[in-house]
């Protein structure tokens, strides 16, 4: 009932998760990410604390293949669990277990990995994964197209209500946090038109959190 795909930006050191689900509020449950660690997401019949065991073991210098293992192995239903990482240096690796719903797989790619379950046909994960690799722009401007082009390869097998996108730079607190907890029109859409509004403005946010003596006119009245 999910797919989503965690990923590296290589140039910047970013890391991000987009998500889509028909269940409510997925990125709540699902999406993780640690600047300078790596991101996750934890998903099927989610065990949420699962993802932040991931992050703390990317922190501590593992693998995302050794990360996502130790977490699998962690927990006491690993058959139901589908975890995804991507660490510091790009590296990639997920655990799909046998009891995951429906169709499910998943695909890896340069600085990227993606997977779904209860899905509408097994090509979703690699769609994602070939989008993302071919897009250019922001992370974040990436994993939209990335989940556009899951959406479009046909998504979950049934209608999708939430989604949500993470995006981690260097600071302790997200970058871009982006969701559409429930909506009966596409929530894809809807966190793409609210990047093409944050973006602009992402940047501006960092420095008032910073330096505020630095940071732009914030636009409102009474602003001088």
């Amino acid at each position: 009932m999910t797919f989503s795909i965690v990923a590296r930006c290589a140039g910047t050191g970013q890391f991000g998760v987009a998500i889509s689900s028909s269940s409510p509020a997925v990125a709540a449950r699902c999406a993780f990410a640690r600047a300078g660690a790596g991101a996750a997401a934890s998903q099927n019949v989610t065990n949420p604390a699962l993802g932040p065991f991931m992050l703390e073991r990317l922190a501590e210098g593992m693998t995302a293949e050794a990360a996502v293992t130790l977490a699998a192995s962690h927990d006491a239903f690993p058959d139901y669990r589908q975890l995804l990482a991507v660490d510091a240096n790009g590296g990639t690796h997920i655990h799909s277990g046998g009891n995951a719903l429906g169709i499910w797989t998943a695909a890896e790619g340069t600085d990227c990995a993606a997977g779904g379950n209860l899905l509408a046909n097994d090509g979703v994960p690699a769609a994602m994964v070939a989008a993302f690799e071919a897009a250019t722009g922001a992370l974040g401007d990436r994993l939209i197209v990335a989940m556009q082009a899951g959406l479009a390869a046909g998504g979950e097998a049934g209608p999708v209500h939430s989604a949500g996108m993470l995006v981690v730079d260097r600071q302790a607190w997200p970058y871009a946090e982006l969701r559409a907890d429930w909506t009966e029109d596409c929530p894809i859409a809807a966190i793409a038109a609210a990047w093409a509004v944050y973006k602009p403005q992402a940047d501006a946010y960092v420095t008032r959190a910073l330096n505020p003596t630095d940071a732009p006119s914030y636009g409102v009245p009474g602003d001088e």
